[in-house]
């Protein structure tokens, strides 16, 4: 796969996709993560007859889960240069809800806000790396 299909899994992954991709020729299709009866699929109809009625031709390329996501948190704390603020982001990992609060301390960060979506984004890319290694792709 090319480097800009692996930027475009990683990047739909941020954006709550599921990404398959089809084993023979590369292609990817994506769908939300989250999508119920309660949503307007209709935008999403071909893709998920396509997995469906090809499922045997497509891998799944499987997210971050919690305790990775939580793992990619803890390392980026580890980079803060600024002992104050990466001392306020250690202790909100340690307390209630830490996924909330972090977005909300990176929202209200300065620069880090910035540092925070590219450390993110290129750990996703190594992320998505590894998955298609892992499924032989």
């Amino acid at each position: 796969m090319t480097d800009e299909q692996i930027t475009e899994i990683a990047d739909a992954f941020d954006c709550g996709l599921r990404c398959y991709v089809h084993k023979e020729n590369g292609t990817i299709v994506t769908i939300p993560d989250m999508l119920d009866e309660a949503d307007d699929s209709e935008p999403w109809d071909n893709s998920i007859k396509e997995i469906e009625e090809h499922s045997d031709k497509y891998v799944q390329i499987e997210r971050m889960d919690s305790n990775g996501s939580f793992r990619l948190m803890t390392d980026f704390v580890s980079t803060i240069e600024d002992y104050r603020l990466r001392h306020k982001f250690d202790q909100i990992l340690t307390e209630h809800k830490p996924f909330r609060n972090f977005k909300i301390a990176v929202d209200n960060s300065g620069p880090y806000r910035q540092k925070w979506f590219d450390f993110k984004r290129g750990q996703l890319i190594e992320w998505v790396k590894w998955q298609l290694i892992e499924k032989g792709l």
